[in-house]
């Protein structure tokens, strides 16, 4: 009679190292889709800011430049685009 002990334990270390391989991979894929989804939203933001930024200089050069007040408006502060600003429901609306 032979004695496998070993090769049984040996059996069972290459099965849970062939698992643990296993579900590296799968964390892999999980955090490539998590960086590109990353990637996407700052991308994203960099135009948002852009937009942002040159939509305030276009306010603030328009009030520095006119020293007259355009008729009809009086001296109405000029206002952001209303997509500049998103409002988001509340929490509690959720709950």
């Amino acid at each position: 009679m032979k004695f496998y002990l070993f090769e049984l334990q040996a059996d069972a270390h290459v099965r849970k190292s062939r698992e643990y391989l296993e579900e590296a991979y799968l964390k892999r894929v999980e955090h490539q889709a998590a960086a590109e989804h990353h990637g996407a939203l700052s991308k994203m933001y960099t135009q948002r800011i852009a937009r942002i930024e040159a939509e305030i200089r276009e306010a603030t050069n328009l009030r520095t430049n006119s020293a007259q007040t355009v008729e009809g408006h009086g001296n109405e502060p000029l206002r952001l685009k209303a997509d500049s600003v998103v409002a988001y429901p509340s929490r509690a609306s959720h709950a």
